[in-house]
């Protein structure tokens, strides 16, 4: 029975407290008039959530089928409950932000994970808007963990502890936590620059649990006095749920069709957003560099 395991509880829990705060945080949008949700983006991020649950149900079996052929190729096991449980959430935490970053640093993969981007608004509704295919291909970024000694379940009930950790730092509300606790772990306050269209906040803060990767490897990025814009840099003109799934492929197959050689389009398909064989549109990287050196200028 569900009550009677310890593990299932604390999911529950966790889903039961992320849909409490939403119906609370949508209450006080709306009584105090501050925009943080519009209906027709609030539908559209249930029915994208709502897509990627279907895809996780049907893919569900595979995923676990192949993460358990790994497991019996560990390297070695953890004999110790509280270490190996400390250890698995770290070192799963720590590959998301891998598949996180290649989400936000290849295009191909920036075309599926740019849907969880397309929202204006950002609310904790916005963390349903899920990378749609993201189920497809995640188990290869979590093999390691099978390889390192922990089970196919155990591996899942981690990824469904932090992803709804993760949703819960989907919103502006103003919370004001512990020096180290904003220092080790991700907040909303981090979470809303990820969000940002504003030129310095492109691909920062990409932890879900921990912030400290992106500490670690140079994607942390402190608030800035520039009001946040939400969104994409370059939002769609139709809203329409299918568009936002496929609008960036189509970009996408667009600029691999008129690229002159072989190797440039593949590179369309490898490096991040914004590259072109022509220079005529910039990644991430190059425009910060652009930004920093006008704001010095101005200085």
């Amino acid at each position: 029975m569900l009550g009677l395991d310890p593990k299932n509880e604390a999911a529950a829990g966790l889903f039961a407290l992320l849909i409490i705060l939403t119906l609370v945080e949508m209450y006080f949008s709306y009584r105090e008039d501050r925009k943080y949700y519009e209906k027709r983006d609030t539908w559209t991020n249930v029915y994208l959530t709502s897509i990627t649950f279907f895809i996780n149900l049907a893919v569900k079996g595979a995923t676990f089928f192949v993460l358990n052929y790994f497991y019996q190729f560990r390297f070695f096991e953890i004999k110790n409950v509280i270490l190996y449980w400390l250890v698995l959430v770290a070192v799963q935490d720590f590959l998301y932000w891998v598949l996180h970053y290649v989400g936000h640093y290849s295009r191909m993969f920036w075309a599926m994970h740019v849907t969880h981007h397309s929202s204006e608004h950002f609310n904790l509704t916005t963390g349903f808007r899920s990378t749609v295919f993201e189920p497809l291909y995640r188990v290869f970024f979590y093999l390691p963990l099978a390889l390192f000694g922990f089970s196919a379940m155990d591996i899942l009930y981690a990824y469904l502890l932090t992803q709804l950790y993760g949703n819960l730092v989907h919103t502006q509300a103003e919370i004001n936590f512990p020096k180290w606790y904003s220092y080790l772990f991700v907040t909303p306050a981090h979470h809303r620059i990820h969000h940002a269209s504003n030129v310095p906040y492109l691909d920062k803060n990409m932890g879900m649990l921990f912030i400290i990767w992106d500490r670690m490897f140079g994607t942390f990025q402190e608030d800035l006095p520039e009001p946040i814009k939400y969104g994409l840099t370059t939002q769609p003109d139709d809203l329409g749920v299918s568009n936002i799934i496929f609008h960036e492929w189509k970009a996408l197959i667009a600029d691999v069709k008129k690229a002159p050689t072989f190797s440039d389009k593949v590179k369309y398909l490898v490096m991040p957003p914004g590259w072109s064989h022509d220079g005529s549109t910039q990644v991430a990287k190059v425009m910060q560099a652009e930004y920093y050196a006008e704001l010095k200028g101005q200085q």
